[in-house]
């Protein structure tokens, strides 16, 4: 069992942990799980993010409005939610904006332009906080590249799944990037080409738990213990042990978040 893991990004509040979250995360250290980071994606699950953290030693957090809320909170007329996001990150163990970004694959989606403004807006207010960011991008690259380069955060584009090009662009302007379980998957080659070209020293994992569960365990609730897979798979695609990778990613996942061990 690997060690000095960091899951750089996971969703506990989400429902579908409600009836094992305290036993589930008591469990953690026993798995050699040092740090997570729950990430929020509304103000409801920010807050609960905060509760968590405040709940257990080894839990940090997140603030920000996920790309699906964006249609919700334009249709506020209102910047009062930026006022929300600004007070929430005030709490100590509040690391970073996110997850923000734009999600163009669902047609039912807020319309592009409107993610576009939620997105700027967000970008605007981690830079007047000097908060790193914590990206979704999905089949939205040139726009979140375009508005990276608007903006120059530090930060992370999580979930990867974009190309070997668009990686090469994100690593260029200074963020992160995070795999998920989608390396383990047989159908992974996209995900694999683009985690080959991501210096290690910019490389995290992460579980997007209870989404996206690894192989073997595809299909079922993920959760952080699962995430030693993802080292595994990304020390084979970089030809380096597994604990080194574990190691590496943790590491990195204290300095993007800028966090003392």
């Amino acid at each position: 069992m690997l060690q000095n893991l960091f899951d750089s990004h996971g969703h506990y509040d989400d429902p579908r942990f409600d009836e094992d979250r305290h036993e589930l995360l008591l469990s953690m250290k026993d798995h050699g799980i040092v740090r997570l980071m729950n990430i929020g994606n509304n103000t409801t699950a920010n807050d609960a993010g905060i509760e968590l953290a405040k709940q257990y030693d080894f839990i940090y957090c997140t603030t920000g409005i996920h790309p699906d809320q964006s249609l919700e909170i334009y249709n506020q007329h209102s910047l009062a939610y930026l006022d929300v996001l600004a007070e929430q990150s005030r709490f100590e163990k509040c690391q970073a904006i996110g997850e923000i970004g734009l999600d163009y694959y669902y047609d039912d989606n807020a319309p592009r332009d409107i993610q576009k403004v939620i997105f700027e807006q967000q970008l605007a207010l981690a830079k007047d906080l000097n908060l790193p960011v914590v990206i979704h991008s999905r089949d939205a690259a040139q726009d979140t590249v375009d508005l990276l380069k608007k903006y120059q955060p530090k930060g992370i584009v999580h979930c990867f799944s974009g190309s070997v090009d668009m990686a090469k662009e994100v690593v260029k302007l200074g963020m992160y990037v995070g795999f998920t379980g989608v390396i383990t998957f047989k159908n992974a080659r996209r995900a694999i080409e683009a985690a080959s070209v991501v210096p290690l020293e910019r490389l995290l994992i992460e579980t997007d738990c209870p989404y996206m569960a690894p192989e073997p365990f595809r299909g079922k609730r993920c959760d952080s213990t699962m995430v030693e897979r993802m080292a595994m798979k990304l020390a084979e695609i970089k030809g380096i042990d597994a604990q080194e990778m574990a190691n590496i990613t943790c590491e990195n996942a204290f300095t993007v978040y800028n966090m003392e061990r």
